[in-house]
């Protein structure tokens, strides 16, 4: 079962959804529409290049909600299928570093505060690491993370905040709050993998 994040359920199927049912009687397949999302990430990274911030907020978000039609389509036509989610799950993560990236671009190139490209680079690996705490502790235990404090930074979040900040032009302070809540959520993770995990060994 795919984990919905609080924007996903509330914001982006709203609008995801709709458009699956309408794209059911088309030759569009799930993995043309996960191709699709990653390009409107690149096409964000190209306007954060260009100075177009505000352009690039609503892509990063245009991106989040594609990425949530590629699923359900996949149900609605029969479709789902293990290479599927493994190029939607890769796909993802080259979008994610993509956007952190052209917003950390820029804020250097429009901002004047100390150490974006350390703040930058923070809100890229805790972005990365995130999702590997979740494939790395395997769909057995995966829904340790799905709710709660475990769930805070979850993708549909990070790119939500990553928009915001994006359109608002506050590209250092949003870095600033994807990295802290990514790397803070991944020690959490941690420590609550290992009180969960050792118990379950406990009593093997």
């Amino acid at each position: 079962m795919v984990y919905d994040g609080y924007v996903s359920r509330y914001l982006n199927r709203r609008i995801s959804e709709p458009f699956a049912r309408l794209l059911v009687k088309t030759p569009v397949t799930p993995n043309h529409v996960t191709v699709a999302a990653f390009v409107f990430a690149v096409l964000s990274l190209v306007g954060f290049i260009l100075g177009q911030n505000i352009i690039a907020g609503l892509l990063v978000q245009l991106s989040s909600i594609v990425d949530g039609i590629d699923g359900s389509l996949a149900r609605l036509k029969g479709m789902s299928s293990t290479f599927g989610g493994f190029l939607d799950s890769i796909l993802d993560r080259y979008a994610d570093i993509l956007v952190i990236l052209g917003l950390t671009l820029w804020s250097l190139a429009n901002e004047t505060y100390p150490g974006i490209t350390v703040v930058g680079f923070l809100a890229v690996t805790g972005s990365v690491c995130i999702s590997y705490t979740r494939a790395r502790i395997g769909t057995t235990y995966q829904h340790l993370f799905d709710h709660g404090l475990q769930s805070v930074a979850s993708r549909d979040i990070r790119l939500l905040v990553i928009a915001i900040g994006a359109i608002a032009g506050q590209g250092y302070f949003c870095l600033i709050a994807v990295a802290t809540l990514t790397n803070i959520t991944i020690f959490y993770r941690i420590a609550c993998a290992r009180r969960f995990l050792s118990g379950r060994e406990d009593n093997i």
